[in-house]
């Protein structure tokens, strides 16, 4: 794969249905292995986002707080993480004047 984590990269699916994240990604995005990350489908597409790790999620319980807090700061950081990902596959994809 090319150093480069913005290109576009064939992944092989088995038989089993299991893919390969390519190693940039991985490291990138801080996917552990062995490590779990979430598969969902957002508007046609099938995304994988890392599930934050207990030391990513640290503190955020922390202090005063209303049922709920923690859960909405995990919405928000997900939130954030898609935005980024918007971003990135909007760069990707080939403009109109090509």
């Amino acid at each position: 794969m090319a150093s480069n984590t913005n290109e576009p990269a064939v992944v092989r699916v088995s038989q089993k249905g299991q893919a390969t994240i390519p190693k940039g990604l991985r490291e990138k995005f801080g996917i552990e292995t062995p490590g779990e990350v979430f598969v969902y489908e957002e508007h046609g597409r099938i995304i994988i986002e890392p599930v934050p790790s207990s030391d990513e999620l640290h503190g955020i319980h922390a202090g005063e707080h209303e049922r709920g807090d923690v859960l909405e700061r995990v919405r928000e950081m997900k939130d954030a993480e898609k935005r980024k990902q918007a971003e990135r596959a909007e760069r990707l994809r080939p403009s109109e004047d090509a």
